[in-house]
């Protein structure tokens, strides 16, 4: 089983696998585990710095969770997609239906939400992930535009056009009100993503995760020893989605509303230009790739409304030509420039003190 990313990616995905290969055991365990904090650090540092902007840095952190789902099926199991808007778009919808109709509380409709992209993702997973390349690729387009029109259709349920609005979560563990400010969605919005990325970690260092990543570098070998990779992509799948739910039902619960938007095409394909901007393949990519799509976005568009996505689109050419590995490979290339100074051999072997 192969995919699209398998054939229009091999030398950037060979350079920085060379590259972390070439990190220190030590170097890596440190960029592992400082990782999450840091995150979080950052996250209360901007609630404090940009308390103006609390609107915005919610519907970040929203959508490096959804653009995290995306680099676990692309970066981790190499299933290239244009379709996972579907999953959060369904899990958006959920989460706001049960809202309006159920139930309040912020944990339960971030559960309806995930289980139902999960769902969606495990059953058109199992349909489109015997197809490969750009067939692939666009059945994931279609199973996108079949969940969009479907939303549209639903009229009663979902709003159709117009959105699904009147979605009044209660307060967080029952004391910590959605407020006007933002200020409990924001916070509520950090700590999603930050549980979603200790999640997601344990996930790719896990049996499943190793196997998930031999399929995308051999398929064959896979199979010589008895696996199945197209089950390991289907579950990887189904997982992802379940993160791409949860993700739209934060943005239901924090933002109050859904609109066919959060299904649509272009979404899926903003959510692949944050990733390739972070790295592929890393996590912590996804993070960084939205935190700065999004912040340049809301800047630019601030400043020329009419000419931002040129800039955008200078900055990701930019990203792709000096930086192939996204922005987070620049922590990569620092940790090997300091290699020396830790001690390493030069010619490539364990670091000093490394009991290997």
């Amino acid at each position: 089983m192969t995919s699209v990313a398998e054939r229009t990616g091999p030398q950037s995905d060979t350079r920085s696998d060379s590259m972390t290969r070439r990190i220190p055991p030590a170097g890596r365990r440190i960029l592992d585990w400082v990782g999450i904090p840091l995150v979080a650090a950052a996250g209360l540092a901007a609630y404090w710095v940009f308390p103006e902007d609390l609107g915005l840095l919610t519907r970040i952190a929203a959508a490096a969770l959804f653009v995290l789902s995306l680099d676990l099926v692309l970066g981790y199991g190499g299933i290239a997609t244009l379709g996972q808007a579907a999953m959060f778009g369904t899990g958006a919808y959920a989460a706001g239906i049960a809202a309006v109709n159920w139930m309040n509380d912020p944990f339960a409709l971030l559960a309806v939400g995930g289980v139902a992209g999960g769902l969606v993702a495990l059953a058109t997973g199992a349909l489109i992930l015997h197809a490969r390349g750009l067939t692939l690729l666009m059945l994931t387009i279609a199973v996108g535009q079949i969940v969009q029109e479907v939303a549209n259709k639903a009229r009663d349920w979902t709003g159709g056009s117009d959105g699904l609005s009147g979605i009044d979560p209660a307060p967080v563990l029952g004391m910590f009100r959605f407020d006007m400010f933002g200020r409990t969605s924001y916070l509520f919005a950090l700590a999603v993503l930050v549980v979603g990325l200790m999640v997601a970690r344990r996930i790719v260092r896990s049996p499943f995760g190793l196997a998930c990543r031999g399929v995308k570098e051999d398929p064959l070998r896979i199979s010589a020893i008895g696996g199945s990779p197209k089950a390991y992509l289907v579950a990887l799948y189904a997982v992802a989605g379940v993160f791409a739910g949860v993700a739209g039902a934060l943005t239901a619960v924090t933002s109050g509303i859904v609109g066919l938007d959060s299904a649509g095409f272009s979404w899926s394909a903003e959510a692949l230009v944050m990733l390739v901007l972070g790295g592929t393949g890393r996590l912590y990519g996804a993070v960084i790739g939205t935190a700065a799509f999004m912040g340049i976005h809301h800047i630019l568009a601030a400043s020329d409304p009419f000419h931002w996505m040129a800039f955008i689109g200078l900055f990701l050419i930019g990203i792709v030509l000096f930086l192939p590995g996204g922005i987070v490979s620049v922590g990569e290339r620092l940790t090997v420039l300091l290699r020396p100074r830790a001690g390493a051999s030069d010619d490539g072997e364990s670091v000093k003190g490394d009991p290997r």
